[in-house]
């Protein structure tokens, strides 16, 4: 592994949840078997002593932790190869759409990369990043009270989304994975929802307003000549592109009506979005449980459970 491809517990040989005391006990078994004076690599050493540093010190792992900051890059990034191109050899890549096996896979069991022991094929990762009982669980993390004003609502219209998600997405697509609470990595602002499945990543925020027929023009929504803005995920969705290469992200702004029913507020979508804003979707209940379906399934793999991408997004939850 080279300094640039491995992320800070995989230097170290531990998982992302590893406790205080798990961290040092693996950097001192580390740093004997990497230390010059023990026959070991002085530049592995120094690598080893960077990751215990920083992951030692709760505020700097915490800051770590939110950055996103990348682990092993797979066969596909190294060479090049953008979002929705699965690494080529690995089991993921057998199960991409082709023109001779038009069959989806999203409704067939998951497929973890890399595998576990209890995996069917018998082989194990190396060193998991996460434990086996959170690569198979499908909703992590809950909403968070944050801030003063406004949290009651904040909460209550992101449980919405939970809950639609859970039971309308994840019990379709078993290798969806929801990720609650997340830092934006291009600001100071938060990320409600992130929906992983394959190779794809769906980033999710949430609205709650009368119903009605709201028109949607690339920047605004506008409803009786009253104009409201929603959650601008264009930048977040620019930078998790950017930290995620491999995958093909996207956002989505899911608009909840008082009344609770799913096609609820009625969206006129403008035949002209605003260039920032292309690849953004703001769709009622409805609306997002069909695109969310549509864009996960259609993707390359989308049975396949990317360990290394979620333990990246449980580590950026607050």
């Amino acid at each position: 592994m080279t300094e640039s491809s491995s992320s800070h517990y995989q230097v170290l040989r531990v998982a992302v949840t590893a406790t205080d005391q798990e961290i040092k006990v693996a950097y001192r078994r580390a740093a004997r078997l990497s230390h010059p004076d023990q026959g070991g690599d002085a530049a592995a050493f120094r690598r080893v002593t960077a990751a215990y540093e920083t992951l030692k010190d709760p505020a700097l792992r915490r800051a770590y932790d939110r950055s996103y900051a990348g682990g092993s890059r797979t066969e596909s990034e190294s060479s090049g190869a953008t979002f929705d191109a699965p690494a080529a050899g690995t089991r993921a890549s057998s199960t991409v759409h082709r023109p001779n096996a038009p069959r989806s896979t999203a409704a067939d069991e998951p497929v973890y990369v890399p595998p576990y022991a209890s995996d069917p094929d018998g082989s194990a990762s190396e060193v998991p990043l996460i434990p086996w009982s959170q690569a198979v669980q499908q909703v992590h993390g809950v909403p968070r009270k944050r801030g003063i004003f406004g949290a009651e609502a904040r909460i209550q219209r992101e449980l919405l989304t939970v809950h639609l998600i859970s039971r309308q997405v994840l019990t379709a697509i078993p290798a969806a994975r929801l990720i609650n609470g997340l830092q934006s990595p291009a600001d100071n602002s938060h990320i409600d929802h992130i929906v992983l499945s394959g190779y794809r990543m769906a980033l999710v925020s949430s609205m709650l307003l009368p119903k009605g027929a709201y028109s949607w023009n690339g920047r605004t929504l506008n409803h009786g000549g009253r104009s409201v803005l929603p959650p601008d995920l264009a930048p977040t969705v620019r930078a998790m592109q950017e930290i995620f290469p491999e995958l093909n992200v996207t956002g989505w702004t899911v608009l909840h009506s008082y009344g609770n029913n799913p096609h609820e507020p009625v969206i006129d979508q403008h035949p002209r979005a605003a260039p920032d804003t292309v690849g953004l979707e703001i769709v009622n209940a409805a609306g997002l449980t069909r695109g969310l379906k549509q864009f996960l399934a259609s993707g390359p793999a989308p049975n396949t459970v990317n360990i290394a991408v979620l333990a990246r997004l449980l580590r950026g939850m607050h």
